[in-house]
């Protein structure tokens, strides 16, 4: 089956074209970083205003890309949550009406999911059952996966998720937007032994996680110091340290928990470099095969979509031609793939 993808959850406009037999055959993003770097953050009306102008133009060049026409697309997948309501709502009506127009079954794809299922488009995928790190800048979560749609949710963040503390962190250092990437290039300025943050909610059983006392730990830190160039690398680092650390002690415990011997790891802030580092040495430390996409599948993508799509139109599944979008939608309240709707 070949479907085509499109993903509008939050500032990446995308579209993809996955073949179940051939794999990607194109995918394509383009992001609103210059558009909301002025304003420091995300501005969900601006967004939704780019989204309109720029899928339609994303889905001719990525179908032109892969050399495929309207009657290629056998089906058309897309995010229909969580995420910012009006961008969400762009993606879907466009995915809805291009499939009303081709007379092809479409399927809203929950965005979590599609991350979750993103290392299955590398030459190795993982098989089931495993452990997936959901770390994003909207979610942090611990999930036991048996197959797609066949979760368990084993550990959440209970206030901000690593990329959303990543992102306030960089602003209260002066980082420009987005600020996580900007944080871990400053980190790599940082000494290590200078400061010494808080794991938060290690000392204590369980898998959640939380990252918001991190964030005023920095703010003390800074007010204590002088604050200049060097000072600012070191509560980088000192906090990107603490973050990675936090996430393997807890990887290693969800491992120990569940028994199982495969680690994935998706999400935009599965592309930093020390998490990938020391996730990989966990995994050589307790025989654990460890999985993650390549960096430009981590980010919001369409290929991701496309392929979780995919999984759930050759189940049987479709969405309706009155569709939804969910800012809010809860992971582990997807059926398995062919056990029914999406929930929409």
């Amino acid at each position: 089956m070949r479907v085509l993808g499109i993903e509008t959850s939050c500032d990446e406009t995308a579209a993809a074209l996955y073949d179940s037999e051939r794999g990607l055959l194109a995918h394509a993003v383009h992001s609103q970083v210059d558009l909301h770097a002025a304003f420091g953050g995300v501005v969900p009306e601006l967004a939704s205003r780019d989204h309109v102008r720029r899928l339609i133009p994303i889905v001719r060049h990525v179908l032109g890309q892969a050399g495929a026409g309207r009657g290629d697309v056998e089906g058309v997948a897309y995010t229909a949550g969580p995420g910012l309501i009006g961008a969400l709502l762009v993606g879907a009506a466009v995915a809805r009406s291009l499939a009303w127009t081709w007379s092809v079954p479409s399927v809203a794809v929950h965005h979590m999911e599609a991350h979750l299922l993103a290392p299955m488009l590398e030459p190795s995928p993982p098989a089931f059952p495993f452990v997936a790190l959901l770390v994003s800048g909207g979610h942090t979560q611990l999930v036991e996966v048996h197959g797609v749609g066949r979760y368990r949710m084993l550990g959440e963040s209970l206030d901000d998720a690593a990329g959303e503390a990543f992102d306030k962190t960089a602003k209260l250092l002066g980082l420009g937007y987005p600020g996580g990437p900007a944080l871990a290039r400053l980190a790599e300025q940082g000494d290590p032994r200078r400061f010494t943050f808080p794991r938060p909610m290690t000392g204590r059983p369980g898998l959640d996680f939380s990252f918001s006392g991190l964030k005023t730990h920095v703010l003390h830190t800074l007010r204590a110091t002088d604050g200049d160039a060097q000072t600012r690398a070191d509560i980088a680092r000192a906090f990107e340290d603490a973050v990675v650390d936090t996430v393997v002690i807890k990887c290693r415990r969800a491992l120990a928990e569940t028994g199982h011997r495969r680690l994935v790891i998706a999400g935009g802030v599965g592309a930093n470099r020390r998490l990938r580092e020391a996730l990989v040495a966990l995994g050589e430390e307790i025989a654990v095969a460890v999985h993650y996409p390549r960096p430009e599948l981590c980010t919001d993508n369409a290929a991701m979509v496309a392929y979780a799509g995919c999984q759930r139109l050759v189940a049987g599944e479709h969405t309706p031609l009155a569709f939804l979008a969910r800012p809010r939608w809860s992971l582990d309240s997807l059926p398995p793939a062919g056990g029914g709707a999406t929930g929409l």
